[in-house]
């Protein structure tokens, strides 16, 4: 019972901190990266559908995303809903091939970003105590059923303590390395 509880607490953990590197990934730094257009949805003949399904996304260079849509009356809907999107961003189309430049960012707005990211860092600690808080519970209720020993609860505690705590220092390596990334010029 003990391995299992520890197991999907992990697995859940993980999930938590992938979740928040997703996250992380939408925070727009300077730099062009492709998975900034991911949740941006195009209408592909009545459905809205992500960019990715009806474009090729590639970098153009540092500061650049190239968008080609695969049919030709397609670039004025994916110029548009990228437009549209709340990224703050302008493309211009060039033929068939959408350019996507990135302005750069001021001060004021990297800090406000960085406010963002923690806020999110802050959500993921929490959804991590959240999953240890559950499993003291579970392991609490075992004891209580005579389930499993005294020995056994104290042990299992202190490991899912310590896997809280790595998980809790993932998260805050994730968010020192994107505070990082938007801080440089």
């Amino acid at each position: 019972m003990i391995p299992e509880l520890k197991k999907t607490s992990e697995q859940k953990m993980q999930k938590s901190l992938e979740a928040l590197k997703a996250d992380l990934a939408k925070v727009r730094t300077g730099r062009a990266h492709t998975g900034i257009l991911d949740h941006v949805h195009v209408d592909y003949y009545g459905s809205p559908v992500p960019i990715t399904q009806v474009a090729n996304v590639t970098l153009i260079d540092a500061r650049t995303i190239g968008v080609q849509p695969w049919e030709k009356p397609m670039v004025a809907k994916v110029e548009k809903a990228i437009r549209d999107s709340d990224l703050g961003l302008n493309p211009s189309s060039q033929g068939e091939l959408i350019r996507v430049p990135m302005p750069a960012l001021t001060e004021e707005r990297r800090r406000d970003l960085i406010k963002v990211i923690k806020h999110e860092g802050e959500n993921a600690k929490v959804a991590i105590r959240n999953l240890r808080r559950d499993a003291i519970s579970h392991l609490k209720e075992a004891l209580k059923k005579k389930e499993i020993s005294e020995d056994d609860e104290r042990r299992a505690l202190d490991d899912m303590q310590r896997l809280t705590d790595r998980y809790v220092a993932e998260v805050d390596r994730a968010l020192a390395e994107k505070e990082k990334d938007l801080m440089a010029i």
